[in-house]
């Protein structure tokens, strides 16, 4: 049975404070927080730095069994060089957050852009030595060959023989500006690639990388799209992991609200978001 989930790429983002967490909420209590307004997270600091057992069974205490994590795999395995000699390292990796328990979602690498078709044959033998029975796998690719035939269709073909779902990159929203002063990236930490887009699925779940831009207006017409895009999955029994991105990452939860909003008025099956059935508190009256 296919199921929907929603959220963004971290948790722990003091900006949030007064509008997705309350005002005045510690930084030790934002991923509980996190877990009562979003169903899944991307886990991107991951990638940066491999976590303690401790923190991994705290993340685990904090969050509902119902809520999901995807963890990117550490940057020391997917960007240095080839993957095969690093599989050990992943599975470490692997193990421990299995500690999630059934909080544990996909886990998904993410290739640098000097990854190219040139090393399928180091890929083909990552995928095979990964464990798919105890733990899916997506991936995301960067280098421009393999949105291209023949690399695309060979790439597709592996992904979907090992049932490896792909990560879907959308950094549309962000390249719209009509000179390079607009760009919302200039204040982005992060500055993310340009790529095509092919929206398709190798296997049974997708995760989708939505780069949103800062204003609303500007995601709108992208975001109808998904909403098809969406519905057309479940109704065929993919599964959807839907992260929201931003430059300006105070903008990401209320984008993915607004993006659940239009799924439900398109009258797609998908579960509330946690964030909307919180009622807010009272609102002081002032004086006249």
């Amino acid at each position: 049975m296919s199921e929907f989930r929603i959220g963004c790429a971290v948790w722990a983002y003091k900006e949030w404070l007064g509008d997705f967490y309350p005002q005045g909420s510690r930084a030790t209590d934002f991923l509980r927080l996190y877990g009562q307004r979003m169903t899944c997270v991307e886990g991107n600091t991951t990638f940066y730095s491999i976590p303690s057992l401790e923190i991994v069974q705290r993340w685990s205490e904090n969050t509902p069994d119902t809520f999901r994590f995807c963890p990117k795999l550490p940057r020391m395995v997917t960007h240095e060089g080839a993957l095969m000699p690093q599989l050990p390292q992943a599975l470490d990796f692997l193990k421990l957050m299995q500690r999630l328990g059934p909080s544990l979602g996909p886990i998904f690498a993410q290739l640098p852009p000097r990854y190219s078709p040139a090393s399928f044959a180091d890929l083909e033998k990552f995928v095979a030595g990964w464990p798919h029975e105890s733990s899916p796998l997506a991936l995301e690719v960067r280098h421009l060959d393999w949105f291209k035939p023949p690399y695309a269709d060979r790439l597709d073909a592996l992904l979907t023989n090992f049932g490896v779902g792909r990560v879907l990159l959308d950094t549309r929203p962000i390249f719209i500006w009509s000179n390079p002063a607009e760009d919302p990236q200039l204040r982005s930490e992060r500055k993310k690639p340009r790529v095509p887009l092919l929206p398709m699925a190798t296997t049974n779940f997708v995760l989708v990388r939505y780069i949103s831009h800062p204003e609303l207006d500007r995601n709108r017409d992208f975001l109808a799209g998904w909403v098809d895009r969406v519905g057309e999955w479940l109704a065929q029994g993919v599964s959807v992991y839907f992260f929201v991105h931003c430059p300006t990452e105070a903008k990401s939860p209320t984008i993915a609200r607004y993006f659940q909003e239009q799924l439900e008025k398109a009258g797609i099956n998908v579960p509330p978001l946690p964030w909307s059935l919180i009622e807010a508190p009272p609102q002081q009256l002032g004086l006249f």
